[in-house]
This record gives structure tokens, sequence and C-alpha cells, in this order.
């Protein structure tokens, strides 16, 4: 028989002290007096048997079983408020937080969130771009657009396009670099965002696959996918970057990928969400615009040889 826990409120005034080591900061957070939350604090220690504060003169410290408690009642507590804010959060159709890295946010996302807007009136979007892994809960983020090699098991995944890497240039600079041999003669610039992904796709590799004997060296480095491609854009140099943040520069001929090899991998987007929500209007409206918008664009892939980049390594 599961042992009987003692009042809510009397939990709530002793994780509040504890954390302010401090009755009358506690009662001010949670808007008693300071007699009452001692008064609860004294209850909840008659209901364990033992004192779970020192109280000294003109402070408090926590008892052994205090320090004991303590860690437990505030993971508690914080769960148990992200898990009531995650429910009322079902009533509420209108407003979609999602979350996906800057390049994916800025080369796909963001030029077509006016498509959505007229699309969908009724839903408000609330977008932050982060590599920071959100948790759905703590952060209340409704849907999330990570990149990884395999789908995570505990949650919803819809797997949004076939990923590879090759060069990708400016028109004019693919009439001065033809070949890939000519690289050897280009100003390279480097995407280090690749070396953390799940997929490490990156010149070396494709110098390899392509039969090329040179070592690139690299003319700028950038940490953001996004910020590499820009250097591209700006005529800067040719770039080693995805397929998928790349897709609508490439359809839009923006930027080519005029060498015939590209190295392919298992990793790639994926729409994320907790099992149960995908079909939440907010989110299956999303899931559906956003498939329906990438389906538009050539996948940029569809005249090269496609190499497993595990054969580079």
């Amino acid at each position: 028989m599961a042992e009987r826990l003692p009042p809510l409120t009397a939990l709530r005034a002793f994780e509040s002290a504890a954390r302010h080591m401090s009755f009358a900061k506690a009662a001010e957070e949670l808007h008693v007096t300071p007699a009452a939350l001692s008064f609860q604090i004294k209850n909840l220690e008659e209901h364990l048997g033992q004192p779970l504060f020192h109280r000294l003169n003109r402070a408090v410290d926590l008892t052994e079983a205090g320090r004991l408690l303590s860690p437990g009642a505030s993971e508690g507590f914080e769960r148990l408020e992200a898990a009531w804010r995650a429910t009322r959060r079902l009533q509420d159709s209108r407003v979609l937080s999602v979350t996906a890295g800057p390049a994916f946010t800025a080369k796909i996302l963001a030029p077509n969130l006016y498509a959505f807007a007229l699309a969908h009136p009724e839903i408000e979007l609330r977008f932050a771009a982060s590599l920071r892994r959100m948790d759905f809960q703590r952060d209340e983020v409704d849907v999330a657009v990570r990149y990884s090699l395999d789908p995570e098991e505990d949650l919803f995944n819809q797997p949004l396009m076939e990923e590879a890497a090759m060069p990708l240039m400016r028109p004019e600079l693919a009439g001065r670099f033809p070949t890939p041999e000519s690289l050897i003669q280009a100003p390279l610039i480097y995407d280090d965002s690749l070396i953390n992904l799940p997929s490490a796709s990156h010149w070396d590799r494709w110098v390899r696959a392509a039969g090329l004997t040179f070592t690139p060296h690299p003319t700028a480095r950038f940490s953001q996918a996004d910020h590499a491609l820009d250097a591209a854009l700006s005529g800067s140099g040719v770039v080693f970057s995805r397929s998928s943040i790349a897709r609508r520069l490439l359809a839009t001929g923006q930027l080519v990928a005029p060498y015939p090899i590209a190295l392919r991998t298992r990793a790639r987007f994926r729409v994320l969400c907790v099992h149960g929500t995908e079909n939440r209007p907010q989110v299956a409206a999303f899931r559906s615009w956003l498939v329906s918008e990438l389906d538009k664009l050539p996948t940029g892939l569809e005249d090269k040889l496609l190499l497993d980049e595990a054969e580079y390594e």
C-alpha cells in the first residue's frame, strides 16, 4: 500500500523556503503571511516526524532530512508545473511553438512563413531558432525540426527529405571552375557545423569520392551553415553544404551544383513532437504545409551520382 503523501500546500511551502533559505521570501513568493507559511512547514514536519529546518536567530538551515527532501520536492513541482502547462496547451489551437536550427529556419522556414500565415490565419506561429535541444514540456515547444541519423523512438517523428552534401557556388563561379579538378584553384568555404552533425560529410571526403588527389584548404570557415551559404551567395567562394538547406537557393538558381557527385547520408531533418499531439489541428497543419512546400522544390539531387559518405571516411 502506497504511503499517504502530506498536503501539497505544505510541500510547496517547504520547497519554496528551502530554495530561498528564508521563510520571509518564501511567504512573499507564495503570497501568504510568514505565520501561515511557518504553520504549513510545521505541519509537514509533524507529518514526517522530524524537523526539516534548523531555526537560527535570523536565518534557517536545512536539517539532514531537509537536504534529502529538497531536491526531489523542487524537481517534483517543476515536472508538475510543466505537465500542467502542456495539458493546458492542448486546449489552445491558436498558438504553435516551433523550434529549429538557425540554418533550417533561415533558409527553409522563414522564406515561406507568409504563405503559411495566409493559409492559416487562425494560427499564431512562434519560432525559436536554436541548436539547443529543447524539452517539449519545460520549454513549451509543440514541434521541433531536428537533424539526426535515426528516429527518436520516444517521439513522433516524420522524416522530411533525402539528404546529401556537395559543392555549391554562384553560377558565374561555375564558369570559372567547370570541373572538379579546377577546384584546386578555387576559394573554398568550410561549413564547420558539418563536423558536429551526426553526418560528418566534408570537403576531404568529397574530394576523395571525386577521385581527386589534392588536399583542400579553406579560404574561409563559418560555424553556422546559413552563414557559409550566405558567403557562397555573395560570390566569395565554393561551399560544401547540405542539399536540404540549399534546396530553395538551388531551385531559384542563386546557387548551382555543377559537379555530378554528391555524398549521401542517412542523417536528415525530421519533424518531431510528443506522441499523441501530431494530429492536433495546428500541429497537423504545420506538418502538412511544410511537406507541401518542400515537395514544390526540386531536390537538387536529380542528376547526381549519390555515393555513400561512409565509404570515404
